[in-house]
């Protein structure tokens, strides 16, 4: 997907179903108009649902984080090697959930959502906890980061049951900043928020710093009751214009999974000071009213759109972003009663325009709208789909595939032993891989390179057996798949006195099985790849490239009314991989017609 940087400030952009809640006490807002206040915050959030997750958990590096604790209501997972998570039916409410986690030698991190029907995908970037500084208990002593921030303190603190703290304290700071474009993946939950009346409110954030302390022993330590602490937080240049004298003062509360407004700093040159009495994130922002707006994103036939990243800007409170589910529908706090640009993108890999663009509002209540993306000639809608099974052929109920486009990667759950993805891609570039993994038994796939067949790639079976090095999956019209994993032989001939110029030979055998498969293709000149049509054995069709499947010893494939389609994606050295995946109809020998669908992924041998 394509990357933002935010240079204004960040809003919250999540997948919702707004509903609505019985309040009893009242406020009136700056215009004049009541404000309804339930007796509890948690009126807001509606009935408890069961929602299923997808979430990846990454460092400042972007690089996945494995073993981290995922704790969503009273249910917990791991992340596995490649920092994905999967939660199904975990408990949550119509309009949020809170996901936390947790690994030794990270800040505390979390997402906030209002859950959508469907997989709901999270991302949550862990900031290490690094000790910046080692004070004492009884000192006062003041922390200070580079770019100016700072936390006092008096020297009073205390352990999480309450009891007196002595001795040293590591102290662990960071600062975020709303210019910093992966700020929205660090920061706890989402910027949403409890005012000082109880009333839910959208944040418009200046800046964040997370402060944690731990004692000698490595125990959570805060302030003592009764002490306070200065804090001083740098504003990014880009938003010293919009940035007022005061400005409220909010806490992150881990527990709850939401902000709550405490205090308030003053500016002071570039820096809001305010004064704390407790440890945990503290945020300063502009609270703001908002009404909801759900974007559905269609191609001119009515399809959905999904996996596009989507922008909504408003002249006086920046941007927000998020990105389109499977139905093509994101939705997510906006400003009230401004005019709005909305703009839809691709990837980074079709560049920087975005392939939809509009002039929005102002809207006063909250709204659904339908944004209908034109046909482009430069971008084609593809769907992958496939199925996935262990080595045993049963299906795999608990996994995940990645895809790999450019520099994007597309994460889905596999459902039953079946995936779909939906995305757009550019015409210059149809070439991707695929990854999947068994989530419960840690077994994968190798990456496997595909090209795409417009407007659906069907890659028939994935088989996850970690033992196998190479295989030939093929899966003729509906019937069982069937899996070649040994007695396999590549070669790739540039100048042999037996074979045509640029000869590709594989044979693989299972005495087992009683089945076998063999091809050979003519390549085209340097670099080979690209896509080939059906060679005829017998040189009936005159072609001078192209592969063929074996009509003697293997399969019964005709030479009559063959339209099997071949893609060779990867042409490895010696001990490296050949990747081809072919599909098709054909005819067998006796004139009956069928379907194929096939994976080759062999080490080339000479």
């Amino acid at each position: 997907m394509k990357s933002f940087k935010i240079v204004t400030y960040i809003f919250t952009l999540s997948l919702f179903v707004f509903t609505s809640c019985h309040k009893d006490d009242s406020v009136t807002n700056g215009n004049g108009s009541q404000v309804y206040i339930p007796d509890s915050f948690s009126e807001y959030f509606g009935n408890e649902i069961s929602r299923d997750f997808l979430g990846t958990v990454v460092d400042k590096n972007k690089l996945p984080i494995e073993g981290v604790t995922i704790t969503i209501g009273n249910e917990t997972v791991l992340t596995d090697s490649n920092g994905i998570f999967i939660l199904r039916d975990a408990d949550v409410n119509q309009r949020f959930g809170y996901v936390k986690a947790e690994k030794a030698g990270y800040i505390h991190g979390s997402r906030s959502v209002v859950p959508s029907e469907g997989t709901n995908k999270v991302k949550i970037m862990l900031l290490e906890a690094n000790v910046i500084a080692t004070i004492n208990s009884g000192s006062s002593e003041t922390v200070t980061l580079n770019n100016g921030s700072s936390v006092s303190f008096d020297g009073n603190f205390i352990k999480e049951d309450g009891s007196t703290y002595s001795g040293s304290v590591d102290v662990m700071v960071h600062h975020l900043d709303p210019a910093n474009e992966d700020m929205s993946k660090q920061m706890p939950g989402m910027l949403y928020a409890q005012n000082s009346e109880g009333a839910e409110r959208m944040l418009q954030t200046l800046g964040m710093l997370a402060v944690e302390l731990r004692g000698s022993s490595g125990e959570d330590l805060n302030l003592a009751e009764g002490s306070t602490s200065e804090i001083k937080m740098s504003v990014d240049p880009s938003l010293m214009s919009i940035a007022p004298a005061t400005i409220p003062l909010w806490y992150f509360d881990e527990a709850k999974g939401y902000w709550i407004e405490e205090g308030e700093a003053t500016l002071q040159g570039n820096m809001y000071v305010g004064t704390v009495s407790h440890f945990s994130f503290w945020n300063c922002d502009i609270p703001t009213e908002a009404i909801t707006l759900c974007i559905n994103t269609i191609d001119e036939d009515g399809i959905p759109l999904a996996n596009l990243s989507v922008s909504i800007t408003s002249a006086n409170f920046g941007t927000t972003y998020g990105y389109t589910n499977e139905n093509g529908k994101v939705c997510g706090f906006v400003p009230s009663d401004e005019t709005l640009e909305l703009n839809i993108y691709n990837y980074d890999l079709c560049g920087d325009s975005p392939v939809y663009i509009e002039t929005i509002g102002p809207f006063s209540v909250d709204t659904n709208t339908s944004a209908v993306v034109p046909d482009n000639p430069d971008i084609i809608q593809e769907n992958v789909v496939g199925t996935f099974n262990n080595c045993n052929g049963d299906a795999v109920s608990q996994g995940y595939v990645q895809i790999t486009y450019g520099n994007q990667t597309f994460i889905d759950i596999v459902e039953d032993g079946a995936f779909e993805i939906n995305l757009l891609r550019c015409t210059d570039n149809n070439i991707f891989s695929i990854k999947a993994i068994d989530y419960v038994n840690l077994q994968t796939t190798d990456n496997i390179n595909y090209t795409f067949t417009t407007p659906i790639t069907t890659l028939g079976a994935l088989s996850t057996c970690n033992s196998v090095s190479e295989f030939v999956q093929y899966t003729i019209d509906d019937s069982q798949g069937v899996l070649l994993t040994v007695d396999i032989s590549a070669y790739f001939y540039v100048d042999n006195p037996n074979l045509p110029e640029h000869s590709f030979v594989m044979t693989a055998f299972s005495n087992i099985q009683g089945e076998c498969f063999y091809t050979l293709g003519l390549l085209n000149n340097p670099d080979f790849l690209g896509t080939y049509n059906h060679l005829a054995s017998d040189g009936s069709d005159g072609n001078n490239t192209g592969f063929t499947i074996s009509s003697t010893a293997c399969l019964s494939v005709s030479n009559e009314n063959n339209n099997i389609i071949f893609n060779l994606t990867a042409l490895g050295a010696v001990g490296e991989y050949i990747d081809i995946n072919f599909n098709g109809l054909y005819e067998d020998e006796e004139g009956n017609p069928h379907t194929i669908t096939g994976i080759v992924h062999v080490l080339r041998d000479n």
